[in-house]
């Protein structure tokens, strides 16, 4: 069992910048792939990012690409997510997820563990 804490949501202005952070129990963080989600009243939860399981490779989507930097540090059982240049439509609960293999992946149906979500809000 993982269990997956989110920090770092709030309110920023257009243009600014945020840090979330998922703190992850266990000792085996690193078999692990992580991604972020985000789901903005009345949608669907969006793919944003995901990291294989030693951080050698990242995806992103192309709404967040040259933007947002997914990053982990095992040491720690910690997955990063760096946002700049935020926008107004960035507006939405973040949520970090773990998937029981070491490759990433943009689906959200490949994820066996969730964060309880976090809000992070963008004001123009």
């Amino acid at each position: 069992q993982v269990q997956l804490v989110e920090s770092g949501g709030g309110l920023v202005q257009a243009g600014g910048s945020l840090r979330l952070s998922c703190a992850a129990s266990g000792r085996t963080f690193r078999n692990y792939a992580m991604g972020w989600f985000r789901q903005a009243p009345g949608k669907d939860r969006d793919f944003v990012a995901t990291i294989t399981g030693i951080g050698s490779s990242t995806t992103y989507a192309d709404s967040v690409k040259g933007r947002f930097t997914i990053s982990r540090d095992n040491a720690k059982n910690t997955l990063y997510l760096q946002m700049n240049s935020l926008k107004p439509e960035d507006t939405a609960v973040y949520y970090c997820a773990a998937r029981t293999t070491p490759s990433g992946s943009s689906w959200s149906g490949h994820y066996d563990y969730w964060g309880q979500g976090i809000q992070v809000t963008v004001s123009s």
